[in-house]
């Protein structure tokens, strides 16, 4: 069983960084494929960016390079590290893990290739 808690969510200011942290408890998180979505109010679900077993990342178009997803397997942590933050971008933000680890066969912005989520971590942007 898989066992996810994100922490780092918090209220920062526009133009602001965040880091936010994902842990992971359970077997072979290396062979996982992680991911962030979130969700702002009165929206749904969207993918922010994902990380393959292998490495590999991808990110929504949105991220355009303010976001870095990274993952410390020693630790079985996934990160995000967010910059030059917007209002938009206030959402609750949750961690995935898919146990395929290369995201197939739905693809790494599919919210049914996620097989653990967790309670997600709340990130406001103020002005």
């Amino acid at each position: 069983q898989v066992h996810l808690v994100e922490s780092g969510g918090t209220l920062v200011q526009v133009g602001g960084s965040l880091r936010l942290s994902c842990e992971f408890s359970g077997l072979s998180f290396d062979t996982y494929a992680m991911a962030w979505f979130r969700q702002a109010p009165g929206k749904g679900r969207e993918f922010v960016a994902a990380i393959e077993g292998g490495g590999r990342p991808s990110y929504a178009d949105f991220v355009n390079w303010r976001f870095v997803i990274s993952r410390e397997n020693a630790w079985t942590t996934v990160h995000l590290q967010m910059n030059n933050l917007k209002s938009d971008d206030t959402a609750v933000y949750y961690c995935a893990a898919d146990r395929s680890g290369n995201c197939r066969p739905y693809g790494c912005s599919d919210r049914d290739q996620y097989d653990y989520w967790g309670q997600g971590t709340q990130v406001t942007v103020s002005s």
